[in-house]
């Protein structure tokens, strides 16, 4: 017996001192060869390993070490990193190593929302290009601007992981358009990288035709007493699953990459909050739906109130086109003023005017995202990164008072001065008196305000400016950035 029992207890230790410990290392897709790592603040590395195994982590000079929890899933968090263009790896052992490369370190922003987010440089089924695509993606060659692109897919609870994806790549021409990135977040990214002299690194997820509820995570529904019922929807069967579901996108497509280092967010979805729930006026609650996801987001990264910017659903005949999608003209201009209110009520955050950037008030997709991606860079640029000397908003509504048979309007960044952008008359003012009917009004520029008045209203009450779908007015400031729609009748706070 002891003859029998000696070899096996030496082939145990032969097996246990020259084979390392089997780990079953692995990380979240989001982490891969190409990746920008955010600059100067902490960047969690997670992922999954044998429970109990010790994970080293090693980047750019730094070594974090941990052991696996009893599910095996464990976290590390380098310190702040400098900024670089030098190609670096990360290597994270377990028992086995797993090595990614060619990382760089810069400014990340993740870009969310429905279709016009999702639009891409070139071709996409069932729309026109944006304007100068084919010149545009000709000269997309920045290797090291980043970019990460989350594909659709749906959950009735939070995923780990992405289940579909399109990997970190340095972007160039057949980048872009293989992958059909977001145009609205090349632009944005491409003046960061530029203007700032960083990498950058982008990541998009977006999917066409979406509400805002399926994108918002339960804290965010429970931090908001009139949507908390939101946080937990009914399921009545097997095929509930759908894109409208609220938190079924979040579980799927924000979820997994959640925690992943970065500076901010951009949002450019709202089209379909304001179409198809007017029965109810359900688009009435679009601010406080607002406040659920940024709140959301910002609690399940847990990086604090970092910069969220957002964009203005643009001009379009959602009520006098063929088939009307909405009950009136005027709910559009409703829905802008929810925007903005959103961006007044929501910290840290900064809203993208686009009433002058609809090419054809038929096409729901406007071409000109070169714009977009501008203006939201100019956010960026001046609240995020400092750049006090740049102008970032047009003209927003401050107060009015009643002056000689006028309504003289006072505005916030009337910067350099307020101007007509194409040189006529003020356009789509419109004025009411105590009868509370609206007529066109007359508007001109006096200093640093606006007067308006109306032979037909002798004692003005209210004004409204910009209050119809079709409404691409000309007032902006010198900077050329549009006058944000407003009216006096229902002030935001």
């Amino acid at each position: 017996m002891k003859y029998i029992r000696l070899p096996l207890a030496l082939a145990i230790a032969v097996l246990l001192f020259d084979f390392p410990a089997r780990a079953d290392l692995k990380l979240p897709a989001i982490f891969g060869d190409n990746m920008v790592l955010q600059q100067q603040q902490p960047v969690p590395i997670w992922g999954w390993a044998v429970p109990g195994a010790k994970v080293t982590v090693k980047f750019s000079g730094q070594t974090q070490s941990t052991h696996a929890d009893v599910n095996g899933k464990w976290l590390v968090k380098l310190g702040q990193l400098k900024a670089s263009f030098a190609s670096q790896s990360l290597v994270i052992t377990a028992g086995e190593t797993k090595t990614f490369t060619n990382i760089l370190v810069g400014e990340v922003w993740l870009a969310s929302g429905q279709s016009n987010m999702e639009k891409p440089l070139g071709k996409q089924p069932g729309q026109k290009p944006t304007f100068n695509a084919e010149a545009e993606l000709a000269a997309a060659n920045f290797q090291n601007l980043r970019i990460f692109q989350v594909e659709k897919f749906l959950s009735a609870t939070p995923l780990d992981d992405l289940q579909k994806f399109n990997g970190w790549q340095a972007c160039d021409s057949n980048a872009l358009d293989s992958i059909h990135f977001s145009a609205a977040a090349y632009f944005f990214g491409r003046e960061i990288y530029t203007n700032l002299n960083v990498p950058v690194g982008l990541i998009e997820s977006s999917w066409g035709g979406t509400r805002i509820e399926p994108w918002t995570p339960p804290v965010g529904f429970k931090a908001v007493p009139s949507l908390a019922k939101l946080a937990q929807p009914k399921i009545t069967g097997t095929n509930n699953l759908s894109n409208t579901r609220p938190m079924a996108i979040y579980n799927a497509m924000i979820a997994p990459i959640a925690g992943f280092a970065m500076r901010g967010a951009l949002w450019y979805q709202g089209e379909s909050n304001l179409m198809g729930t007017n029965a109810n006026n359900d688009y009435q609650t679009y601010a406080d739906k607002m406040a659920a996801l940024v709140g959301g987001w910002r609690k399940i990264w847990n990086e604090g109130d970092f910069p969220f910017y957002f964009v203005q659903i643009a001009p379009f005949h959602y009520h006098d086109g063929k088939t009307p999608r909405v009950n009136s003209p005027a709910m559009l201009p409703e829905f802008w003023t929810l925007q903005s209110r959103a961006a007044r009520q929501i910290k840290n955050t900064g809203l993208v005017v686009t009433t002058d950037l609809a090419d054809n008030l038929n096409d729901i997709h406007p071409r000109d995202k070169a714009s977009v991606g501008h203006r939201l860079a100019l956010l960026a640029r001046n609240q995020t990164y400092g750049q006090n000397n740049l102008v970032s908003s047009g003209p927003v509504f401050r107060k009015m008072k009643i002056s000689d048979g006028q309504a003289v309007l006072q505005f916030d960044h009337a910067d350099g001065g307020l101007i007509s952008r194409d040189g006529r008359a003020l356009t789509w003012f419109t004025l009411a008196g105590a009868n509370g009917k609206f007529v066109a009004a007359d508007a001109k520029i006096v200093g640093d305000n606006v007067a308006v008045s109306s032979a037909e209203v002798a004692q003005p009450v209210a004004v409204r400016f910009a209050w119809d779908e079709s409404a691409q007015p000309n007032l902006a400031n010198r900077a050329g950035l549009p006058a944000e729609p407003f009216r006096t009748d229902d002030p935001l706070k």
